[in-house]
């Protein structure tokens, strides 16, 4: 049987390669993604910022997903195979196993940006509470096609999600201490319940400007996209009242018409 769990944290070794500079914990969860998975691991190592701890959690994939993870042993910090009940359960799981200093999610298939974000993000502030950024799409093969059509603002609190998912989760970058837990009664829009629980807390949020990272289209909010709608607009609800989500959204759908009709 394989092992279940490895990684250079059982041996004693630390992330931390400059006393300096906080360490990010980065999240991977992950299921039979064989075709996907490299990718991202080979953009965690290609980071040109020192104190990366990476940090996998398998769902017990049944293809040959966990033997790419197992070759590169020796350069992720954490990785653990088990079965999970979901995404945001597994993400909660992986968020318990992370130590460092900020934590930031990019699932199987995501990928940074450049090599440079996290030395980007980090250059003029070591000390904020969340740093934020763009997120381009790419297709299947990594190759870039846009930006997202949501763009984050120039200054972010919580209230900006009232308008919907302005920053990706995987553009966002917080203090662990601040991040919550995901919610798992939804199934597939916790992520923005997660950031404005999380951002709810920080006093100190920094516009990296830049795009911080990139997925492929699609996705599973993608392909349930009604069901997330759903989710989303109840999530809205709870934090913000039903008569404004009523009008925001009102305001979102002349917007999304505006778009269509004019771009």
């Amino acid at each position: 049987m394989a092992n279940l769990e490895g990684g250079y944290r059982l041996v004693g070794t630390s992330s931390r390669r400059d006393t300096s500079l906080p360490i990010v914990s980065i999240i991977t969860v992950v299921y039979n993604s064989e075709a996907y998975i490299e990718r991202t691991i080979q953009s965690i190592l290609n980071q040109t910022y020192p104190n990366i701890e990476h940090v996998i959690l398998d769902g017990a994939s049944k293809d040959n997903t966990l033997s790419i993870v197992q070759k590169f042993d020796s350069q992720i910090a954490y990785w653990k195979s088990e079965k999970d009940s979901g995404i945001y359960d597994a993400m909660n799981k992986a968020q318990e196993l992370a130590s460092g200093d900020y934590v930031m999610f990019l699932n199987s298939g995501d990928e940074f940006s450049s090599n440079t974000v996290l030395s980007d993000a980090f250059a003029n502030d070591l000390n904020a509470d969340v740093y934020y950024g763009d997120t381009q799409i790419t297709d299947i093969d990594g190759n870039p096609l846009r930006n997202r059509r949501l763009r984050p603002p120039v200054k972010l609190t919580w209230k900006d999600f009232r308008y919907g998912m302005l920053v990706c989760h995987q553009s966002i970058i917080i203090r662990k201490s601040l991040s919550e837990k995901y919610n798992t009664k939804y199934r597939i829009a916790a992520d923005i319940d997660w950031a404005i629980r999380s951002i709810k807390n920080a006093k100190s949020i920094v516009n990296a400007n830049i795009p911080i990272s990139k997925f492929m289209e699609g996705g599973m909010s993608s392909i349930h996209h009604r069901k997330g709608l759903e989710e989303r607009y109840q999530i809205l609800n709870t934090h913000f009242g039903y008569l404004p989500n009523a009008i925001v959204h009102i305001y979102m759908v002349f917007r999304l018409l505006k778009d269509k009709l004019f771009n």
